[in-house]
């Protein structure tokens, strides 16, 4: 049973803690406070001796400061430290396959199962299954440097059984949960099944992979590049469009606008201003938009004697690059954005003096000239 504890006042504003079984404690209390018991209760009770009024003012931020010289640098360690989904030792296992098994190679692989052989054929005439000619001087690339050391997939399929079930009408499979489960892991480190190989090649794009948007917002190799898909692992210029437009459904409302580049029609399509490897915030080829943009637009680079203030190096201000439904991808027709940073001004036709409604008209070199002004006046005519 554990000893009671009475605290009681002193005669002279101390704290008195009285305890069954050892003697009395007397300490000092310099804060103004006494501690006591009430029907079982422990009180805190001001006396004469409390701090002053000036004083007490600063007793918040005081606590304040003490909490964070005590918390901050503990704060700090924390955000510093390495935090996975799961630990390190098994995040490797999942990439590392079965220790237990052993590389048996292809050709034993699939000499024992014909269930992958159209996928066999697929991959043997791809980049990567040209690169299994000892000829090619290239990294040896196979079934098990994806999917992990095969010996136990194999184990027990001999080719006396692969001949009695074909004569049956079966096709034996292998046993692929030995095998790592790509399905089952996180997008970081199916990528990392495929950058293992080509960010130690001549692929520089890839070399950002791990900070572009795609990377951190969880998409993987395999949700654009279908592996056993066939011969060519790269996605048609041509499909890029549908396949980018399963995530990105609000720039594919844009492109039904009545102004928009002509993606939908085939024209164009995303990877010539879009590099989906890129690291840069919104994956682009170039390294600003105007660059980007005067890869088709040549005539709106420049430089002019006569610019067009900000406009110059962002064609955004005045123009939504997917479409609009406005004339010429811009964001608000004509004058309303113009009116936006200009001044409107009334012109004089047939004697009556009106508010004109297209700029463009007579500022014909809107993104810039080497021309002066023909009246002083109006900038961009000629």
């Amino acid at each position: 049973m554990q000893s009671r504890r009475i605290a009681s006042k002193g005669a002279t504003g101390r704290i008195i803690i009285k305890n069954k079984k050892t003697p009395s404690v007397e300490s000092e209390n310099p804060s103004g406070w006494n501690l006591s018991t009430e029907s079982g209760r422990v009180v805190f009770k001001k006396t004469d001796n409390a701090f002053s009024p000036a004083f007490s003012r600063y007793l918040p931020l005081l606590a304040f400061l003490i909490l964070t010289a005590l918390f901050l640098p503990a704060g700090c360690e924390t955000l510093k430290t390495s935090k996975p989904l799961i630990p390190i030792k098994e995040y490797e296992k999942m990439l590392a396959g079965r220790f237990d098994a052993d590389y048996v190679g292809n050709a034993n692989c699939l000499r024992s199962c014909h269930y992958h052989d159209q996928i066999k054929r697929d991959f043997e005439a791809s980049t990567m299954g040209a690169q299994l000619s000892p000829k090619s001087g290239l990294p040896i690339v196979d079934c098990e440097s994806c999917h992990g050391p095969g010996s136990l997939a194999i184990m027990g399929l001999t080719r006396r059984k692969v001949k009695e079930a074909r004569k049956e009408g079966k096709t034996l499979s292998c046993d692929y949960k030995t095998f790592i489960d790509i399905k089952g892991l996180p997008p970081t480190a199916k990528s990392l099944i495929c950058l293992k190989c080509h960010t130690g090649n001549a692929t520089f794009n890839l070399h950002a992979w791990n900070t572009s948007p795609h990377a951190l917002n969880g998409v993987d190799c395999e949700d654009c590049h279908n592996i056993h898909h066939g011969p060519d692992l790269i996605v048609n210029p041509r499909d890029t469009a549908s396949m980018c437009f399963r995530c990105h459904q609000d720039i594919k409302s844009e492109f039904n606008q009545i102004s928009h580049h002509p993606v939908p029609e085939g024209k164009i399509f995303c990877t010539d201003c879009h590099d989906p490897h890129g690291g840069n915030p919104k994956l682009l080829r170039k390294p600003t938009i105007k660059a980007t943009c005067t890869q088709c637009h040549a005539d709106k680079e420049g430089p002019f004697i006569y610019e067009h203030a900000e406009n110059t190096e962002n064609c955004l201000v005045c123009h939504n690059q997917h479409g609009s439904p406005n004339d010429d991808l811009l964001k608000l027709r004509q004058p309303f954005l113009c009116l936006q940073c200009h001044e409107g001004h009334l012109i004089n036709a047939l004697n009556t003096r009106a508010t004109y409604t297209r700029c463009t008209d007579c500022h014909s070199q809107i993104h810039g000239s080497d021309l002066p002004p023909t009246s002083g006046k109006g900038w961009f005519t000629r």
